[in-house]
């Protein structure tokens, strides 16, 4: 149906749910996609979708990471790719990491990275249609979609046209963190996408002298939402401030993070 969101529950019309996935391109394989998303911005999901993709990565499987936070793409500059992707026969060619991650990025497309993108949200929609259908991703076992904060056009496009498996929701611990983990959690159940679990950004600080572990944006009570919601606390991530300056030289691939090996056990089992 027309103008149709794709949320049956709060639908009056009794109009069957249709299946709004797009097929993959003829090129590609992918066997898993898992969505990262947050309720606000800055809580670090870009920097949680690499080291989630990295680990992956270091483990064999076959890796790649959709940029659909097309407006604010930082995932090319984290992973160190700065040159232009390219095409061939089979299509837009993804741009590929020193340890072989696949990547495709709007920054990727852009004559410079610092290049403003000043899109609707349906010329944005179809952006992230065409990197799903067009790009040649070959064989991938998991693919990590960076989203944009929110709930708005591309959440909701990557959910209707996507095959995704499941989210993971990235927050910080902030007394903001219950609103903004369920309207991450409510837009997911309303779309039929499962929740695989949280991820706490900036959990503590840890003292270089004592190694107390210092709560510089106050208390977390994640484990209490997580249990409240029925999901799983991936991962609790310290600040590093030694991490800033890899990812800015993009080197993320060798950020020394081993607090995300337990969630990316539980993602990949």
């Amino acid at each position: 149906m027309s103008g149709c969101s794709g949320n049956c529950s709060s639908c009056s019309s009794k109009c069957e749910k249709q299946d709004m996935r797009l097929p993959q391109g003829g090129f590609s394989n992918v066997k898993k996609v898992i969505g990262v998303v947050s309720g606000k911005g800055g809580v670090g999901k870009s920097l949680v979708t690499s080291l989630l993709a990295a680990e992956t990565r270091a483990r064999g499987f076959e890796t790649a990471v959709l940029d659909a936070d097309v407006t604010g793409p930082s995932i090319p500059r984290s992973f160190g790719l700065f040159g232009h992707a390219v095409g061939d026969e089979r299509g837009l060619l993804p741009s590929v990491t020193q340890t072989g991650i696949k990547v495709m990025s709007v920054n990727l497309l852009l004559e410079k990275e610092d290049q403003p993108v000043v899109w609707r949200g349906p010329v944005i929609s179809g952006v992230i249609q065409q990197f799903w259908q067009e790009v040649a991703w070959d064989d991938v076992d998991y693919m990590f979609v960076d989203m944009p904060p929110g709930t708005g056009d591309v959440p909701l496009t990557v959910f209707q046209n996507l095959p995704v498996d499941g989210i993971v929701i990235v927050t910080t611990p902030q007394d903001l963190v219950t609103m903004i983990v369920k309207k991450a959690y409510n837009m997911a159940k309303m779309m039929d996408i499962p929740v695989l679990g949280i991820v706490e950004n900036m959990s503590y600080l840890e003292c270089p002298d004592c190694g107390k572990k210092l709560s510089v944006f106050g208390e977390s009570n994640i484990e209490k939402v997580a249990e409240d919601l029925g999901v799983p606390v991936l991962a609790k991530l310290p600040i590093r401030p030694a991490v800033s300056g890899m990812v800015d030289h993009g080197d993320v691939e060798s950020v020394p993070m081993p607090e995300i090996a337990a969630a990316v056990d539980l993602l990949t089992k």
